[in-house]
């Protein structure tokens, strides 16, 4: 008998040794479309070194960064062992109470599993080797978070029956109930290990501290998603723990994305007090997204650069989406990987002595490339005539002029980074902030336009100008303090000047008494000029005519020399990167790229689906040159384009007889016959399903309006 269905037979056939695929190496995919292969290789290599960079930089910034918070997390486990093991143990602790670490990390919940790696791995070598992280989508029920628990603490496979959750809680009274799956299996595994520790010195007493915490370790229970957790399993488990306090050292971590208080609103108090909690504040996402900034952007040693567009695209993603520092990292190497995917030039973009050698070793055409980039031919505009010719004729001379401009261009981020900080760290604490409370903020103005020229800049300048004398110079000592390590004959010699403005600074504390009287000989009040009886306009005009002709004090005058000079250095150094010749090779400017990789729009890519299912199933039944759907398209994409033709409000059964009509015509019925057309049973729930699933996409909502119509969510129609 004929039957459709799968399950009446399973047959296996063994693929052939011939037809056995060969995968592809990374190296394979990059090259496979890359423009200009003959230098494919030499690319991946230098963006396989720099994706390397970025990752080892990473991850010893986030071990820095988690440092600190990492060690009061350690210190807190050893305190709450060694307690343990006093005579005084109940007095500061309950009996039943279970130490419980409330370690606050943000909303940037993406990176969390790097913390809780570096964290399970410190536990594990400095303080126990029973350390079991669990999360909230695969611990639904109580047997599940108890099996889960057990498994990873016990290294073993742990056997649920199946009960139900109301017999799993009886355990506590009950214990011969689920004894494969029960906190009793764990403290009788817990007292093997141990007593195997301990058996190791035969006849010596366990009198020492250090010896009772190193043979009883605690056991360390990691929550890494505590307001995912349906509560009631939370409540439930800590419930049974509690019971188990004497015989096994339990210790929680419950990972916090909100705020504290998340505790007290998933426990009542009866469960909370069982627990002896202890809050960690970790860093903030945003500090971390500026020290990231600092070590892989802001500095001449990485010679990937991106844009302004680009650099706004992944800021904006971090403040308006996840907050995830990793997703911006993601976002940096993917800029990397497409800019030397689809830059020739790129073998440019490396270390300046690599630079240089290959630059000796670009063919014809890669010289032709250099002759089209923008700035390349802005810069060959600003040359004399003669120049120019041999600009584009000779390629040998092209080759020693770019060896130059590559030299000037290392040069200007070797100068430009130093000098961004200074102004940084001059206008990070003036009132308003203007040009910028975070340095990439700063960073994303001069990249756009000469920073000199903004209001902004300005306005800063003026607000310089009124800083008393100390905060001035605690400001010009800083900035000396980031020129002084710089190795740049440029750098020393403006760490040199500013040297020097300090000094006289300090030289004006000494002949105090001096310059004051001197200055009192030469400053008359203008107060007393006035007459006795006067107006405010008259005052008004009497102080600023006074202001005028003041002659300025020595400490006025030198700040006014420190603030020119510092506006030198910004004008010299501070221009944007467009102005500098080859840029291009260095800098990633495709936003639109980034942006459709990194913040993609759902809706449209599943419009587009719908209309245009060829694309995406490959079937030459589905392929159409007017861009009409074929009527042997997938039910949903008949009924997505059957309701674009409605308007608002959608009539169910005029839609259903439109797509039965459209479904006939695909099973090549006669459209002359009766049954053309005709709704049966086979093709009505073909349509419900169809109109269900694009109620689930959101292109369809059910109304009260009418109740055989359904609205329409998106746009156009009659």
């Amino acid at each position: 008998m004929a039957t459709s269905s799968v399950s009446k037979g399973c047959f296996v056939f063994k693929p052939s040794a011939k037809k056995k695929k060969k995968t592809l190496d990374l190296e394979s995919y990059f090259t496979d479309g890359c423009e200009d292969a003959r230098s494919s290789e030499l690319r991946f290599e230098l963006c396989q070194d720099l994706w390397d960079q970025i990752k080892t930089e990473t991850e010893i910034l986030q071990d820095e960064l988690n440092r600190k918070v990492l060690d009061s997390l350690l210190e807190f486990t050893k305190k709450c062992s060694s307690i343990r093991h006093h005579s005084d143990w109940t007095s500061q602790m309950r009996a039943s109470e279970i130490p419980t670490a409330a370690l606050i990390l943000g909303v940037n919940v993406t990176d969390h599993d790097m913390t809780f790696q570096s964290l399970s791995e410190l536990l594990q070598t400095s303080v126990t080797p029973h350390v079991a992280s669990v999360q909230a989508k695969e611990c639904g029920a109580l047997k599940h978070l108890m099996k889960k628990v057990l498994e990873r603490l016990m290294d073993t496979v742990v056997a649920v029956g199946d009960d139900d959750d109301d017999e799993v809680e009886e355990e506590t009274e009950q214990h011969h109930r689920s004894v494969h799956c029960s906190l009793t299996t764990l403290c009788d595994w817990y007292s093997k290990k141990t007593k195997k520790s301990s058996s190791g010195t035969p006849g010596k007493k366990r009198s020492s501290l250090v010896v009772n915490e190193q043979q009883e370790p605690p056991v360390v229970i990691v929550f890494k998603d505590l307001e995912a957790f349906n509560p009631r399993v939370l409540q439930d488990f800590i419930l049974v723990c509690s019971r188990y306090v004497q015989r096994l050292p339990l210790m929680f971590i419950f990972g916090i994305a909100t705020a504290p208080s998340t505790i007290q609103h998933m426990l009542p108090h009866s469960v909370s007090s069982l627990l002896c909690i202890e809050l960690f504040q970790s860093l903030s996402c945003s500090q971390h997204l500026t020290t990231v900034i600092e070590k892989l952007i802001l500095t001449h040693s990485f010679p990937f650069k991106l844009n302004g567009k680009v650099m706004q695209v992944l800021v904006g993603i971090f403040l308006y989406h996840d907050f995830s520092v990793k997703n911006f990292i993601k976002g940096l190497q993917l800029a990397l990987l497409e800019h030397f995917y689809s830059q020739p030039l790129s073998v440019l973009c490396c270390r300046k002595e690599k630079a240089l050698l290959n630059l000796k070793h670009l063919r014809h055409d890669d010289l032709e490339r250099v002759r089209q980039l923008p700035s390349f031919r802005r810069f060959v505009e600003k040359q004399e005539i003669e120049e120019q010719e041999k600009l584009r004729t000779d390629d040998s001379h092209l080759k020693n002029v770019c060896q130059k401009l590559m030299k000037d261009l290392h040069k200007y981020h070797k100068c430009y980074y130093p000098i961004l900080r200074c102004l940084h760290t001059l206008t990070s604490s003036l009132p308003r902030y203007p040009l910028g409370k975070q340095i990439r903020e700063l960073h994303l103005i001069c990249l756009e336009k000469n920073v000199w020229e903004a209001e902004e800049y300005q306005s800063a300048v003026n607000l310089l100008k009124m800083l008393a004398k100390d905060e001035l110079i605690s400001l010009l000592q800083k900035c000396a303090e980031i020129l002084q390590p710089i190795r740049s004959t440029q750098m020393k010699s403006a760490c040199v000047q500013l040297e020097e403005l300090l000094s006289k600074f300090q030289q004006l504390d000494a002949p105090a008494t001096d310059q004051s009287t001197a200055s009192e000989e030469n400053f008359t009040s203008p107060v007393k000029n006035l007459p006795k009886k006067t107006d405010l306009f008259q005052l008004q005009k009497t102080l600023l005519e006074s202001r005028r002709s003041r002659k300025k004090s020595p400490f006025e005058a030198l700040r006014n020399e420190a603030l020119d000079f510092i506006d030198t250095l910004v004008k010299s150094h501070l221009s944007p990167p467009e102005s500098q010749p080859l840029y291009e090779v260095c800098y990633y400017s495709s936003s639109a790229a980034v942006r459709r990789h990194l913040n993609a729009a759902p809706r449209t890519s599943i419009q587009a689906a719908l209309s245009s299912p060829y694309h995406y199933l490959q079937n030459e039944s589905l392929k159409s040159d007017d861009g009409t759907v074929s009527n042997s398209a997938p039910d949903i994409c008949i009924a997505y384009k059957l309701h674009l033709e409605c308007g608002r409000l959608i009539n169910l059964y005029d839609w259903l007889e439109a797509y039965s009509t459209v479904i006939s015509a695909a099973e090549g019925t006669d459209p002359d016959s009766d049954g053309f057309g005709k709704v049966d049973e086979v093709k009505h729930a073909r349509f419900i399903r169809a109109v269900a699933e694009l109620e689930f996409l959101g292109f369809i909502k059910s109304t009260k309006q009418k109740t055989d119509h359904v609205a329409r969510l998106t746009w156009g129609g009659c």
